[in-house]
């Protein structure tokens, strides 16, 4: 069941209607057999992986709660990492490091067979994975107490607004808002449909109308139907971007919005990135859920930037390698975090020289016009790194960047757009929804939630933004080609 589907459009009303009339004490319950069941809709089958996953790491954060030997709190911290990540590693990398180390093997002319195992990645599991390590971890550090009731813990973990594509949730944010009795609030009610109707509006008539255009010159390369040339790789690659910027923070304003509906406030996951003027402002802005959680986890326990430079930049480049690792089982999503990685630190030893450049150019560093010539050229590196991330295979990403550098001699701008499909009716509507996706983006709401109810807003003018919100949803859904949701892009991770 994805958002953009007219099955999730009957299950979001009933489930927020039961939240409102069960009592608040029986919540949890009917929440979490609603999570389940929406996980389910994809992969009952699955879902065993996701209970043992809560199970190990409720038990193992009880045992470091009851014990105040230092030795034993660590090895239920092991066993609770290691349960997690041997889960993550099977099913997401085992094929990959099979395939790897066989043709490594095979280069010293070792006899060796492919081996690989026909494994379904469980929607999710990178997501909730790392939402159960946080919790361990931060009980472990003592942060957090240890959650005594075990459903409100399993429905922190399988909490069917951010599920299956985050974003991801610390336990000291969830946790306590489901054990509270939220109330109806018109405000909340009103900014968490407006929400949703930004997400829906950016997934289909943005991404999936993009995505048409983007696939016809990434994925028919080497084909009879191959449209590759400079114009169309830059042209494609900018509209990729446009993509799944839509595709991730259109599920993410759903995810926000549904449990805004229930007064409940998720942790806020973009912030117009495009605008940032560097790259590491980018990652402040894109994915916030995930940065965060590495910087907490990984690149603060390794040391941060409080040490050498040299250590530095290798904290910095290990965030990446395992950020790219994350994002999927492919030599172009590693080649991806180490491009990020590598531009920080160039941007890192480069930005003192830099800054003496402007002030000898007699240049306001902090004008506009050294604003948008940094924004321009961190979008450029961004969507240079996109290559490496929509890229289908290795030897697809060559050609890409190969006819990048070299597909520019007697090409015709018409022909090329005529091969991707863009007429002047496309060209437009796709300008006129990025415009308007730029305007929704400062209009939403997307972090203090007012504390009056309604503040102003009438129920009756309330009740008739819902009633159009959610007609204008079921004529887009109803509109989708062949009446099929097309699945969000980070599912797959």
């Amino acid at each position: 069941m994805v958002f953009n589907s007219i099955a999730f459009l009957i299950f979001f009303p009933i489930v927020l209607l039961l939240y409102r009339v069960i009592p608040v004490k029986y919540r949890w319950i009917m929440l979490l057999a609603a999570s389940y069941y929406f996980y389910c809709s994809w992969q009952a089958d699955l879902l065993y992986l996701i209970l043992f996953t809560t199970v190990v790491s409720y038990l193992c954060s009880h045992g470091i709660a009851k014990t105040n030997d230092p030795k034993k709190k660590k090895l239920y911290l092991i066993i609770a990492l290691v349960a997690s990540l041997s889960v993550l590693f099977f099913f997401k990398y085992f094929n990959f490091l099979s395939e790897n180390v066989v043709n490594l093997l095979k280069l010293f002319a070792l006899p060796v067979s492919d081996f690989s195992l026909k494994l379904i990645l469980p929607v999710g599991i990178s997501f909730y994975t790392f939402q159960t390590l946080s919790y361990v971890i931060d009980v472990y550090r003592g942060n957090i107490e240890a959650e005594k009731h075990f459903g409100y813990y399993a429905l922190y973990v399988s909490y069917f607004p951010q599920l299956v594509a985050g974003p991801i949730e610390r336990p000291e944010n969830l946790i306590p808002q489901l054990k509270t009795d939220n109330k109806f609030n018109v405000a909340d009610s009103t900014v968490g449909l407006k929400m949703m109707m930004v997400g829906f509006f950016k997934k289909i008539v943005i991404a999936d109308q993009l995505s048409k255009y983007v696939n016809a010159v990434y994925n028919n390369l080497g084909t009879d139907a191959d449209c590759a040339n400079g114009f169309t790789v830059v042209l494609a690659t900018v509209l990729f971007a446009v993509q799944i910027y839509c595709d991730f923070s259109g599920y993410t304003d759903i995810a926000i919005g549904c449990a805004r509906c229930m007064g409940i406030k998720l942790m806020q996951n973009f912030n117009d990135p495009y605008s940032a003027t560097n790259i590491k402002t980018f990652w402040r802005r894109w994915h916030i859920s995930l940065t965060s959680w590495f910087t907490d986890y990984v690149y603060i326990p390794l040391g941060g930037s409080r040490c050498s430079k040299a250590r530095h930049y290798l904290n910095i480049m290990i965030v990446f390698l395992l950020s790219g690792i994350w994002h999927g089982a492919a030599w172009t999503f590693i080649l991806w975090g180490v491009v990020h990685g590598l531009y920080q630190i160039i941007g890192d030893i480069t930005s003192k020289p830099r800054s003496a450049m402007w002030k000898k150019l007699n240049v306001d560093e902090k004008g506009p016009f050294v604003t948008w010539l940094r924004r321009i050229l961190t979008f450029c590196l961004v969507c240079f790194a996109w290559i490496m991330f929509r890229a289908n295979s290795i030897s697809d990403l060559g050609k890409l960047i190969s006819t990048l550098f070299t597909g520019w001699g007697g090409l015709s701008i018409s022909a090329s757009l005529d091969s991707m499909g863009l007429s002047l009716t496309g060209i437009i509507i796709t300008i006129l929804s990025i415009i308007l996706l730029k305007i929704l983006d400062e209009q939403i709401e997307t972090k203090a939630v007012p504390t009056e109810a309604g503040k102003g807003l009438s129920v009756e003018r309330a009740n008739a933004y819902v009633f159009v919100c959610w007609a204008i949803a079921i004529a887009w859904l109803i509109l989708l080609r062949n009446n099929e949701a097309s699945s969000f892009i980070y599912f797959q991770f």
